[in-house]
């Protein structure tokens, strides 16, 4: 019992409910029952940080994930999310997080990571970063990898949000533990990883329940849907960095 992150998953949960989600959840057995890991997921919603721990649940643990530091600025989320111990990270100086994250694995947490930063476009995997791998191999734990599809359904970018009851059904899968040898190759391991989440996002994507033509935009172009390739998403984060830097730059005065 944890006196914020307890009462916050039974609200989440109660929120599910009450917008009809359903969950499908396999291999939840390979989170560790107890002990220190990397629990590495894909991005596509908004939502992920609420939905990624349910498999570590079903095993009676909790995630402390890593959340970039303006979610802790936040007057509403940021008490919450210190009060779960969740691990701001300031990505102009990520250091005090990452040691932060790799003494919370050594005291044997869970530690949750999104290794493309940034919620995905394309449905595809985007690069990844170095981080999760290197954390493993410092704090020497297991890597856990997890995937999800249909959480997008719910709120993503370029789509509408959909909170209310949309009975949208949401499919995650726990891979095998990934211990990383001692000495790898933190680039190397790294590609591994995504080739790994790769193969089982693509299982998931192509089981889930077929859509209709007006959700289109919910299917990966690989599968013949409407979401923006790989490609086209790269030219779309560019557009939107370029916004994000016109805001921040300072208005001259005459």
């Amino acid at each position: 019992m944890e006196p914020v992150y307890t009462p916050v998953i039974g609200f989440a949960l109660t929120v599910f409910r009450a917008q009809g989600l359903r969950f499908t959840i396999t291999g939840s057995e390979n989170v560790p029952r107890q002990g220190g890991g990397v629990v590495v997921m894909n991005h596509l919603s908004y939502f992920d940080y609420a939905y990624a721990g349910l498999p570590a649940r079903e095993q009676g643990r909790i995630v402390r994930w890593m959340a970039k530091k303006e979610i802790f600025d936040n007057p509403v989320m940021g008490p919450l999310m210190r009060g779960m111990k969740h691990i701001p990270v300031d990505r102009k100086a990520g250091v005090g997080a990452y040691q932060e994250a790799v003494s919370a694995l050594r005291r044997g947490e869970l530690v949750g990571v999104f290794p493309e930063t940034t919620i995905s476009r394309s449905l595809e995997l985007r690069e990844f970063k170095t981080g999760a791998v290197r954390m493993a191999l410092e704090a020497d734990v297991p890597m856990i990898p997890v995937v999800a599809f249909g959480n997008h359904r719910v709120w993503t970018k370029d789509q509408p949000k959909r909170l209310g009851r949309s009975n949208v059904p949401i499919h995650m899968d726990v891979g095998t533990p990934i211990h990383v040898p001692e000495g790898a190759n933190a680039v190397e391991e790294t590609h591994q990883l995504r080739e790994t989440m790769t193969a089982m996002l693509h299982r998931l994507q192509e089981a889930y329940p077929p859509l209709g033509p007006d959700e289109q935009g919910y299917v990966p172009a690989r599968l013949g849907g409407s979401a923006p390739t790989p490609e086209r998403a790269k030219e779309l984060e560019a557009q939107e960095a370029q916004r994000r830097a016109a805001k921040r730059k300072p208005v001259e005065q005459p």
